[in-house]
Formats: C-alpha cells, sequence, structure tokens
C-alpha cells in the first residue's frame, strides 16, 4: 500500500554510566582507582534507499529507539557505543521535526542520510577524578539521556515527468503503454488514487521515469478531491505532461479542461506552474476526437496527437520528451 506522511517518535541510546572501580591485584597493594567510562549511546538515522517507494513499512512501528551505551568497567575498560538505528526511507523524502516544523533534510540521493537523534554521551569513571589530595575517588557520571523528538516523514516521488489532467484523460493506459509499469485501468474517474512510477526506455541507454498522479479537479489546490494530497508529487518533476480528452465523451470541452489543470497548477505554485510543458491530444481514436483538437490549436494551445489504444504518435510523444528533458538539461 501507498503511503507518503508519516509522524514517528524516535530516541537515540542513552550514555552508559561510568563506574567506581579499584584495582587489586597481589603486586599492587595501591593500585588506585580504574572505573571505565560508560559507552556512548546510538544515534538515531534517517537514510534514503532506492529499494523503497513508500513510507508504508514504518506504520506499524511508530516509535524507534537506538541501543544504549554500555556501562563502564575496572580495569579502566570503557563501556561499548550502541549501535546507530538506521530508518530506511524512500528517495524523495523530506525529515522534519514535527512540533518546530523545521526541516532537518531533503533526501534526494539514494544513500543520503540525516542524524535527527544523537546518543548521549557517556559518563565518565572514577578514574577521572583521582587528583593529589582525593586519591580514593568513589564518585562517576551518570550517562547523558539520549535526544527524542518527534520526527515527520514527508515523501515527495522524485521523476523526470510527471503525467496530469482531469480524471479519466488516459494517464495510467499511457504510463502501461510506455513502460511496464501495470496500474489499475477502468473507464470510471479517480481510477487512479495513488502515484504510479513507470521507466520509459529510449537509445543509447536512456531512461525516463514517469510519475502518473491522480485525478486533478477544479478547485483541488483548496482541498478538494484528491489532487490537493499528490500536487506535491508534481514538485519534483523537471517536465510536466499534460494530457487532454479530445473525445466527445470528455469529462469537460478540451480547452476548458486545459485551462483547469494549468489554474491548478498556479494556485499551487507558481514554481510548478512555470515548469515546461508537453501537452498531448488523447483518445483521437474516438469520435468527436479532430473537433477537440482543432480547438486547441485555435485557442492557442500546440499539442501532440496520441491514441494509447491503437499506439498512435506514441513513438512521437516519447521523442518530444527527451527531447524536452535535454532541452531543460542544456538551459541548467
Amino acid at each position: 500500500m501507498f503511503r507518503d506522511e508519516i509522524v514517528l517518535r524516535m530516541k537515540a541510546g542513552d550514555g552508559g554510566n561510568g563506574v567506581v572501580s579499584f584495582l587489586r591485584e597481589s603486586r599492587m597493594p595501591k593500585g588506585g582507582p580504574d572505573g571505565g567510562d560508560g559507552g556512548r549511546g546510538g544515534d538515531v538515522v534517517v537514510q534514503a534507499d532506492a529499494n523503497y517507494n513508500t513510507l508504508y513499512h514504518l506504520i506499524h512501528r511508530p516509535r524507534y529507539v537506538a541501543d544504549s551505551g554500555g556501562p563502564g568497567r575496572g580495569k579502566n575498560c570503557s563501556g561499548k557505543n550502541g549501535h546507530e538505528l538506521i530508518v530506511r526511507v524512500p528517495v524523495g523524502t523530506l525529515v522534519r521535526d514535527a512540533d518546530k516544523n523545521v526541516l532537518l533534510k531533503d533526501l534526494k540521493e539514494d544513500g543520503e542520510r540525516v542524524v535527527v537523534c544523537k546518543g548521549g554521551k557517556g559518563g565518565r569513571g572514577n578514574q577521572h577524578f583521582a587528583t593529589s589530595t582525593v586519591q580514593t575517588p568513589r564518585k562517576a557520571e551518570q550517562g547523558q539521556p539520549g535526544q527524542e523528538r518527534r520526527v515527520k516523514l514527508e515523501l515527495k516521488m522524485i521523476a523526470d515527468v510527471g503525467l496530469v489532467g482531469l480524471p479519466n484523460a488516459g494517464k495510467s493506459t499511457l504510463l502501461s503503454r510506455l513502460s511496464a509499469a501495470r496500474p489499475k485501468i477502468a473507464n470510471y474517474p479517480f481510477t487512479t488514487i495513488v502515484p504510479n512510477l513507470g521507466v520509459l526506455r529510449g537509445g543509447d541507454w536512456q531512461t525516463i521515469v514517469l510519475a502518473d498522479l491522480p485525478g486533478i479537479i477544479e478547485g483541488a489546490h483548496a482541498g478538494k478531491g484528491l489532487g490537493d494530497k499528490f500536487l506535491k508529487h508534481v514538485e519534483r518533476t523537471r517536465v510536466i505532461l499534460h494530457l487532454v480528452d479530445v473525445s466527445a465523451e470528455a469529462l469537460r470541452p478540451a480547452v476548458q479542461a486545459y485551462r483547469v489543470i494549468r489554474t491548478e497548477l498556479e494556485s499551487y505554485s507558481p514554481v510548478l506552474a512555470s515548469k515546461p510543458e508537453v501537452v498531448v491530444a488523447t483518445k483521437t481514436d474516438l469520435t468527436g476526437a479532430k473537433k477537440g483538437v482543432a480547438a486547441l490549436r485555435k485557442a492557442g494551445i500546440d499539442c501532440l496527437e496520441i491514441s494509447s489504444a491503437t499506439g498512435k504518435g506514441l513513438d512521437a510523444l516519447a521523442g518530444a520528451l527527451f527531447a524536452a528533458l535535454s532541452k531543460k538539461d542544456a538551459v541548467e
């Protein structure tokens, strides 16, 4: 199952206590204090891992606690340090302090990590308290407690191209034709209720990661429908692939459908709305499609014509996506 937000309690390990000890050996009657230091508590680390694409695996364990440090021992032996606890999350996860709403780290690459709770320092043993006047100190320090905090994890999926459009615009079908992804496909709105990823492969080992996002409706930026929840995933994409159903069976006339999505993107984030866009007229094999395409072009909206059902225009679309990404790379 898909989960893109979760709040967890995390606690680092406590430091081990220092120990009071004195050296007692047959030939050293005045051996003196030899109490060792406590070990350091383990840190709690959040680390990006490309093997995950959802936060769902974390929901069954609401509290994460790292190992505490071991107590010191005699003969100046320090206690063992606690092992760090690694919490693995998908690439693209934002790590925040839930109470202060402070961003700790944006984990954009596989293997990136952030220490969210630092382990407590171990206490000093009595060996450190010996002086010329106090040669048999009988005190040692307690270990310091490990840091504890509530951590909010928020996943923003990373993809090269984000597919947007009104419900039933054909996003899932197109994803299944361009990649090996197999999202749920049906002839009714809101078939997709969670984002789906697919990989489009081109020549010279080139690849594009595609994200099929749940249908956006009018007012989505204000919390209506599903789009408000998943618009954040579009922010990570480099190019927007805007699908417009131009058939006579479409939910809205083509030009109006295009403008509804543009309004939602602009209302949600000006940065999002400024991303490069490739407009695609879908379902061109159905009745009334030519009229819809003509209306888009009359309104000054340049578009590619495709039919996922017949395969018409898919090669041209793939080429346009690779070209758009190459152009963006050149600009950057």
